[in-house]
Parts: structure tokens; sequence; C-alpha cells
């Protein structure tokens, strides 16, 4: 059978058992038979049951030229023969080594027009009753035709519903597939920016430390050396003040810290951080050590380190 094609179910050969049964009755013949077609072969699908059919059930023909249902094809339309034994055409078909010398048959198809067999009666003898009964065959026939065209149908819904249920599932995923790369592409972008974000507040800071930490004190104290009318002071203002906007915007723990910081005890934090004792400290400002350790506890106190149980090198570190 070809892919387009249905089989035919259980229950539709069971009505078809019937028919034929019906038309053996009726047309008074022994032999009733829907046959079933695949080129080049030809086998009966349903047969009357009749005590003189000779023609079980699956028994299978080549179509050829003397093959009664051969010149049904051919003619595109029944075929009636009443006495193959008196007919030169007929005389030597397969169907007289039973003596099958009388038959009627019709085209069945399709409903696009293509061959699914044929339906048709037998007998040994002509028969005038099948005879009168042409018409009742055909419409049997087109009977057969209509379930062939529910088939027909059935399947073709069926396969589209098949066929759009496999793109779906394709399409979704598809759907899966590109979700699952965005969000794995989304997670890698967060992580790059989240670097990038670190570097740029790391950088930041290292900046922002070396300016409060390396320059502005040293602007402050040439300040105090400068005159409030000498012409260098205008300069050394602007400077100042241009450096302390460019630091306010890279706000981070460290700057915050030192922003409320006199710039003595920036530059004392700034040594503590780098690992200077008290002693160390009051020798390179060249200052006592009590008061380096006043400027060490009012840094202390603007931290909020109260006790002396937390260290304010290591506190200074942690947040920078």
């Amino acid at each position: 059978m070809t892919s387009d094609r249905p089989d035919i179910p259980s229950e539709t050969l069971a009505n078809w058992q019937r028919l034929v049964d019906l038309v053996a009755q009726l047309a008074d013949v022994p032999a009733s038979l829907i046959m079933k077609t695949e080129a080049p072969d030809h086998a009966v699908l349903v047969t009357s049951d009749h005590p003189d059919n000779p023609y079980p059930q699956g028994m299978a023909f080549r179509l050829h030229p003397k093959l009664y249902c051969q010149g049904v094809f051919q003619r595109d339309g029944e075929l009636v023969v009443e006495d193959a034994s008196c007919d030169p055409d007929w005389r030597d078909n397969e169907d007289m080594e039973h003596g099958m010398s009388f038959y009627i048959g019709l085209p069945l198809k399709w409903p696009d027009g293509s061959i699914f067999g044929t339906i048709c009666v037998l007998d040994r003898q002509r028969n005038r009753r099948a005879l009168l009964f042409r018409e009742g065959l055909a419409q049997f026939a087109r009977l057969v035709e209509a379930d062939l065209a529910l088939l027909q149908e059935v399947y073709l819904r069926r396969e589209l519903e098949r066929k759009l249920n496999e793109t779906l599932a394709h399409l979704e995923a598809r759907v899966d597939g590109r979700t699952r790369e965005l969000r794995e592409a989304n997670t890698a972008l967060r992580v790059l920016l989240s670097s990038v974000e670190d570097d740029r507040k790391h950088r930041d800071a290292e900046v922002l430390a070396q300016v409060r930490g390396m320059v502005l004190p040293y602007l402050d104290k040439l300040g105090d050396h400068l005159g409030q009318a000498e012409p260098q002071r205008t300069y050394l203002d602007l400077a100042q003040r241009n450096l302390r906007e460019i630091t306010s915007t890279m706000s981070d723990k460290l700057s915050d810290a030192f922003s409320v910081m006199t710039p003595t005890e920036i530059e004392i934090a700034q040594m503590v951080m780098s690992g200077k004792t008290t002693k160390d400290i009051a020798r390179a400002l060249s200052r006592e050590t009590s008061t380096i350790d006043f400027h060490r506890n009012n840094i202390r106190r603007k931290l909020g380190l109260g006790g002396r149980g937390q260290n304010l090198r290591s506190h200074l570190l942690a947040i920078s």
C-alpha cells in the first residue's frame, strides 16, 4: 500500500462482508467479490459466503489481458461477459478453470480517481437475474467508494494532525534550545558585566586612594606655605577643587570613609593601611606619638570602631 493510503479497518471489512453476501443473494450468484489491486497483483479482499464460491479471501492473480478485472480497468467502467465460452476474447481466461463463464464487474476508485480494485459477480452460467441487478451492483460500488472516501479523509486529517504535532514539537524544541542559549548568554553577560564593574570599581578605588592619600594631603601642605594673596594660590585652589570634584564621582566605602576625615587623618589612615606603626607615622610626620594616637582615635571614632578589639588596619583594608 502506498504511504498516502489508509489501511482498511476490520469494521469496514465486516460491513463489506455483509454487502457482498447481500449482493450474492440478490443477484443469485455463488461468487460476489471485492478485489484489491496493487499492480501488478490483484487479490480477493472480501468474498461472499457461499458453498459454491471457489474464490477464498487472499486468492491472488497477476493482472493481464485475459483477466476479467483487467477488462474493467481497460474500459474504465462496467464489463459484462454473459458467456465466456462463446466469446473469443474471454474463452481462455483464468476463471474458466473454475467454470466461471459469467461475469459482471465495476471499478472501485479512491477519491482522487486512482484504482482501488473491483466489485464483481461470477457464475457458471448466464444469469438473467444478475443482469437485471446491474444497477443495484453499481449502487453497491458507490457505497464502497463512499467508505473509501471517508477512510481517506480521516487518514489525511490524522496525517495532517501528526505532521502539525511534529512541527509544533520541533518548534518547541527550537524555542527551548534558543531560550536556553539566551539564558546562558545572559548569565555569561551578567558575569562579564559584573567583572567589568568590579574592575572599574577597583581602578576607581586605586585612583581615589592615590589622589586622596598621595596628592591632596600634599596640596594642603603646599597651601599652608602659600599666602592668600600669592598668584599661585589661585591655581592651587583650582587644582584642589577640580581633584575633589573628580574623586567625588568615585564613591565607595573607602572614599566614603575618607570623606569625613581631615587631610591629616587620611594621610595617617593611608600609612596605617600600608602597615606603618604609630612610631613609624610619628617619625614620618615629625609629630609626637601622642599626636598620632589622637588622630588614630579620631579615625576609629569616625569609622564606628569603639572597642580596642577591632583592628583599625584590618577594617581599612576590608573596606578598600
